[in-house]
């Protein structure tokens, strides 16, 4: 994918935040990797007037490769996902209302729904707290992404990482209605959770989960 395709994705996406009910106005950013670093969405501008020449383009230290606005102040932590996960070329932070929710309570996403196994593991975790834009905070988060593809990030929001920007946010639409399922559930009581055997199996599920059969 060539950098004007990298541009135009990350535009798409980060328009697409506030339509899907992930967050409002400049809350979140949107990032993917490029061939020198990756490219972020700019700080403070709004999305609906985002254009390629906004995108602020980091090496993998955090230097300033192009573009003449200020990233994101979240770009540590897009940074330090990048070095620490190889998997990752693309990630999404939002500040969407159940996630963020939990995420102020400092909770995790158990494993009350087969569904959490869509981001990687028995639980979505919720990282320690720290300041906003900080390298403590994106510290937490690699550590409490270590085997999932996202987190909540505690009073903040939440985070998705995937092998490009759609699976990313398809994920982070996912966790948002999880997020959502699971305080509905505490309304009723304490939730049922699976056990670790019957996740281990959704887990191994999901690894074939939607792929199609084309063989003749």
């Amino acid at each position: 994918m060539n950098r004007a395709e990298i541009c135009r994705e990350v535009i798409e996406t980060a328009r697409a935040i506030e339509p899907a009910g992930l967050g409002v106005c400049t809350a979140g950013n949107v990032s993917a990797r490029s061939d020198g670093g990756f490219l972020i969405t700019p700080s403070g501008v709004s999305y609906t007037d985002l254009s390629a020449a906004d995108l602020v383009e980091l090496g993998p230290d955090g230097k300033s490769l192009a573009g003449k606005l200020k990233p994101s102040s979240e770009w540590r932590l897009h940074a330090a996902v990048y070095a620490a996960r190889e998997d990752a070329a693309a990630i999404v932070h939002v500040h969407s209302p159940w996630a963020t929710a939990l995420a102020c309570a400092r909770r995790d996403i158990p494993a009350f729904h087969y569904m959490v196994a869509r981001a990687g593991g028995d639980s979505v975790r919720c990282a320690a707290y720290a300041t906003f834009g900080s390298a403590e905070l994106a510290g937490n988060a690699v550590a409490a992404l270590a085997d999932r593809r996202a987190c909540l990030l505690a009073n903040h929001g939440m985070v998705a990482l995937g092998a490009a920007l759609r699976p990313a946010f398809d994920l982070a639409r996912e966790v948002e209605e999880l997020a959502k399922q699971y305080l509905l559930c505490r309304l009723a009581g304490e939730p049922v959770l699976l056990d670790a055997a019957e996740m281990r199996t959704n887990l191994e599920q999901f690894k074939s989960y939607g792929r199609q059969d084309h063989g003749t």
